[in-house]
């Protein structure tokens, strides 16, 4: 049997940044929503991309959790780090800001993501452990295997 790879946090850790346009713009003069969510969703696949080497597919967006509006001419700012790994699922905590000029950060959003490596034929595969060092790496670690469980009892339970 193989031995199983494992890699650090930061190892995928992913920051991207936009400047929001008036076409991203909805009638009340705030960023649209599912603009925001295809950003997020192309930050977890690039952390989880660079975690397992693989072809990733989003498996669910956990938790999206809208905090404050963003309007056009304002820098976002997504900044996705791995949470939990599973054997072919992978947790993406993706936090997105408001950067002012001054470069002080303002949360407008958190959304964990679970991503999961496939192959050619789409089925799952396994991807490397992770290793968590620091405390807030080892809280976010157990709180993800939290999250885990009761994803899986909500899809025993048909949800």
């Amino acid at each position: 049997m193989e031995k199983r790879e494992y890699k650090h946090v930061s190892d995928s850790m992913t920051e991207q940044a936009y400047v929001i346009r008036y076409y991203q713009i909805n009638s009340y003069g705030r960023l649209f929503g599912g603009q925001l969510m295809q950003w997020i969703d192309e930050t977890a696949g690039i952390v989880s991309w660079r975690h397992c080497g693989m072809t990733v597919t989003t498996a669910a967006i956990d938790n999206l959790n809208f905090k404050a509006p963003a309007h056009a001419n304002d820098v976002v700012v997504l900044v996705a780090k791995l949470t939990y790994v599973g054997h072919t699922s992978m947790e993406v905590r993706v936090d997105t800001y408001i950067e002012d000029e001054c470069g002080m950060r303002r949360n407008i959003n958190r959304a964990y993501v679970i991503m999961v490596a496939i192959d050619k034929e789409g089925c799952a595969r396994e991807v490397p452990g992770l290793i968590v060092e620091t405390e807030s790496e080892k809280a976010e670690w157990e709180s993800g295997k939290k999250r885990y469980a009761l994803r899986k009892k909500r899809r025993v339970e048909g949800f």
